[in-house]
């Protein structure tokens, strides 16, 4: 055998080492497949480009802010009410003090607020969602799996629930519990838990007659077993990209009820309470609801271009 045959054979046999050894790789998993899919949606990238710099804001609101949120500026800086904003790189004069979105009817910096009411924003969404999936995903899991005479009670109990528009019901829930976050909170995780109970149904109802939970119940497991390690792992995928979309909502209906003086109570930073405080001035300072209802919409934006993104990536039927 010549040199160069010698040398075209350890070449073949080296290309088929890693083709054997590609085949022995670990398996991609449902999830990293999803996250790959993921990174090709680019309004899903968008969306939680948004998601990150919003938490970089709320967390890092002390050092952004140049304000305290309920700082007064009477007696600190020449201002006046409702001052409109003033960029000195945009023509303000330097004689003016700086305040990029202006000067609110109390005499406080429109823009440190909006800073800091992202942090209540974004956790009140999150804790609601969070609230609402743990007990929804529970009960509709609970339900799916017993059937019978549980499963009847539950699920018209949740009928209920859904027959009620879902703002006039956790207006009714605040307004017997009393006006505040902590309650506006408990109130929009109880209208929005049926929709996390009848998915997390759904998916039982359809996984539990699967023929590895008919292998896992022959070979003795028991039923609560088969339900945490089988049927609910199995499950989570239409509940993440439903709790991604459901904080949008609920960052919306509580600023609907802080709008309504049931959610965050002055001096308290938060977008909804902001818009109903200067309501009566959209003619004469604009920039004290534009800004606001812009913080909202961005936030409520970044979270369903996610949602979307997110949902995309878990189909399974995309392989794209």
């Amino acid at each position: 055998m010549t040199a160069f045959n010698r040398r075209q054979a350890i070449e073949q046999l080296q290309a088929e080492a890693g083709d054997v050894d590609r085949l022995l790789e670990k398996p991609s998993t449902q999830w990293r497949l999803a996250l790959r899919r993921f990174r090709g949606r680019k309004s899903g990238m968008i969306g939680l480009g948004i998601i990150l710099f919003l938490i970089f804001v709320a967390i890092f609101a002390p050092f952004l802010a140049p304000y305290g949120p309920t700082e007064i500026l009477i007696g600190v800086e020449d201002v006046s009410r409702y001052d409109p904003p003033c960029i000195h790189l945009l023509g303000c004069p330097e004689d003016r003090p700086q305040h990029i979105m202006g000067i609110d009817g109390n005499v406080r910096d429109q823009f440190s607020r909006i800073i800091y009411g992202s942090r209540v924003s974004l956790t009140l969404g999150f804790f609601t969602v969070t609230l609402a999936l743990l007990v929804g995903s529970s009960i509709g899991a609970l339900a799916g799996y017993r059937g019978g005479w549980f499963d009847n009670i539950v699920m018209r109990f949740m009928d209920v629930i859904l027959g009620f528009p879902s703002l006039l019901l956790a207006i009714a829930i605040v307004a017997v519990l009393g006006p505040g976050l902590r309650n506006a909170l408990i109130a929009i995780a109880i209208v929005t838990l049926p929709g996390y109970a009848r998915v997390m149904r759904a998916q039982v109802l359809a996984i539990k007659e699967s023929d590895y939970v008919s292998a896992s119940r022959a070979l003795g497991a028991s039923p609560t077993q088969i339900l945490l390690r089988r049927v609910i792992p199995n499950a989570l995928t239409p509940l993440v990209v439903l709790a991604t979309l459901g904080i949008a909502t609920a960052i919306l209906e509580a600023a609907g009820l802080s709008f309504l003086g049931l959610g965050a109570q002055p001096p308290q930073a938060e977008w909804g309470s902001m818009l109903a405080s200067e309501r009566n001035q959209v003619f004469n300072a604009p920039h004290l609801v534009f800004f606001p209802g812009l913080a909202i919409m961005i936030t409520v934006l970044g979270f369903n271009l996610m949602g979307d993104g997110m949902r995309d990536a878990l189909d399974p039927t995309l392989n794209r």
